[in-house]
């Protein structure tokens, strides 16, 4: 399985670091036609949106995952943090693991 990342060009370039193909559309058209475009690809089972790109093209984001299990869209904060009533990464990941993860203390 494999990851695929769709947001600004920070982001993008930090996925890419990882080993994490990506793509940075400018336009909601383009943000529409690389979600499907990664759709497509049946070794992709991850694509990661910012928020601020899936805002973009926001009522597409919820049919796909209500048509689709596969790909799975996950939406993370782009450099700029999570957009006004978004959760944060550390909240969406204590929400779906039940632990809390705080930053490290340095004692």
């Amino acid at each position: 399985m494999r990851f695929y990342c769709i947001g600004d060009e920070d982001t993008v370039r930090g996925f890419r670091l990882a080993g994490v193909e990506g793509c940075v559309p400018v336009s909601a058209p383009e943000a529409l036609k690389a979600l499907h475009e990664a759709a497509a690809r049946s070794e992709l089972g991850i694509v990661l949106l910012t928020q601020s790109v899936a805002a973009r093209i926001r009522n597409q984001v919820d049919t796909f995952r209500m048509e689709r299990d596969r790909p799975l869209l996950v939406e993370i904060p782009d450099p700029n943090g999570p957009l006004p009533g978004r959760k944060t990464l550390r909240m969406l990941a204590h929400s779906a693991v039940g632990i809390r993860v705080d930053k490290a203390t340095g004692a």
